[in-house]
């Protein structure tokens, strides 16, 4: 979805809500019907929602900062986080509570006229607005479910207003299952146990709502669909040869950080090895449009160490073990004759038992300066690929 999308269903939903509550603030008026009193209170607080989605979109759009370096779009992550909480307390907390003090004192209801039409009014404007969340949410939906749809959106906004619409909805019909029958019966009980029921309803979207969007906040990773295209775009089968891990990480709903570690071939020199970073950055840009922070970091796959059990794409947080080295400890069996396997440089690898001044001897650990990733704990197999491992910006210099 663009950072646009869902706008128009946010527009829809505030118009209708702002007034579906002053109608429903009349009609309570005149009845003294708690259901109508819990609905009005929940359109408020709809209307609320919607106003913070508005503000949490329009506050992501702001540039990045040297102390937000990667920028403000998880605000709306956050706005959204906001919503479930507005709909948890003031919507279905007072309506529990209205529901619960009317079934406790309950008394007939007057002008039955004003809420039954409200309420019938309401659910036209609600209608409406729904149908409008469901044909926003068309375009950016495909083949999942609604279901999916839901869990999977990495734009917040859709899925609040689409999950809004539909309490709403089920909240209206049973406002006027509990009117109906409070005006049958006679017994004003059956409005109390309508609020009742509404509280239920909000509360248990409001808890759906407060989980997905944390995962939101906690950090996703890309989609499926994306991350396949980005591992089809990294490698060209000439300079890249494969992917030896990866992560993504939404810094928002358009915004995507790639990180991975790339293998390259040992005898390419680090002229050529920039070239092709920069070549499958644009690969992934083209693929991916939202991937707009990536770094990549060159390494030399070991296939000896990959078959211990020490490829970070098995199990990236763990270290390497005393009786597993890394990967870059481990001989490379495509290294020539007179290194096999070390570094000269300074941070390169030793083979020794000792430490040499910045470098790793695969005796007695790793001194200050080891040229290690963060991730593997693999030492950088020569100056080449240690000069093209430098973090990069997103115009790839």
């Amino acid at each position: 979805m663009s950072a646009s999308g869902g706008t128009k269903a946010i527009v829809a939903a505030l118009s209708a809500n702002l007034a579906i509550a002053v109608a429903k603030f009349v009609a309570f008026l005149f009845s003294g019907s708690s259901s109508m009193l819990a609905e009005s209170v929940h359109s408020v607080a709809d209307s609320g929602n919607q106003g913070l989605l508005l503000l949490g979109g329009k506050r992501a759009k702001r540039q990045a900062t040297p102390e937000h370096p990667f920028g403000y779009g998880r605000e709306r992550y956050i706005y959204a986080f906001l919503v479930s909480i507005v709909l948890f307390s003031v919507g279905g907390m007072f309506a529990i509570y209205e529901g619960y003090e009317k079934i406790k004192h309950p008394h007939e209801i007057e002008a039955w006229y004003w809420p039954v039409g409200v309420l019938v009014f309401a659910i036209i404007a609600e209608g409406y607005s729904f149908r409008t969340a469901i044909a926003e949410s068309n375009q950016t939906r495909g083949k999942l479910s609604w279901t999916e749809f839901i869990r999977r959106a990495k734009a917040p906004e859709l899925p609040v207003v689409l999950l809004e619409d539909f309490g709403a909805l089920v909240g209206l019909v049973l406002a006027l299952g509990g009117v109906g029958l409070a005006l049958g019966t006679g017994n004003g009980v059956w409005d109390g146990i309508g609020t009742l029921c509404i509280g239920v309803l909000l509360i248990a979207i409001a808890i759906v709502l407060a989980a997905e969007t944390k995962s939101l906040l906690l950090g996703e990773s890309a989609g499926v669909e994306d991350v396949e295209k980005i591992k089809a775009s990294v490698v060209d089968g000439d300079t890249v040869t494969r992917i030896i891990h990866m992560r993504t990480l939404h810094l928002g709903p358009e915004e995507l950080l790639v990180a991975a570690k790339i293998a390259v071939r040992h005898d390419e020199s680090a002229a050529e090895i920039a070239d092709a970073i920069n070549a499958a950055e644009a690969r992934i840009r083209a693929a991916v449009p939202i991937a707009r922070v990536i770094y990549l970091e060159p390494d030399i796959y070991n296939e000896r160490a990959a078959a211990a059990g020490t490829n970070p794409g098995k199990n990236p947080d763990a270290p390497a073990t005393p009786d597993e080295p890394a990967a870059s400890d481990v001989p490379d069996a495509s290294a020539t004759p007179d290194a096999p396997g070390t570094s000269e440089a300074p941070g390169g690898t030793g083979t020794g038992g000792g430490t040499a001044p910045g470098g790793t001897g695969t005796g007695s650990g790793t001194a200050p300066g080891a040229g290690a990733s963060s991730e593997t704990g693999a030492s950088s197999p020569s100056p080449a690929a240690s000069d093209a491992s430098a973090p990069r910006d997103d115009s790839g210099h």
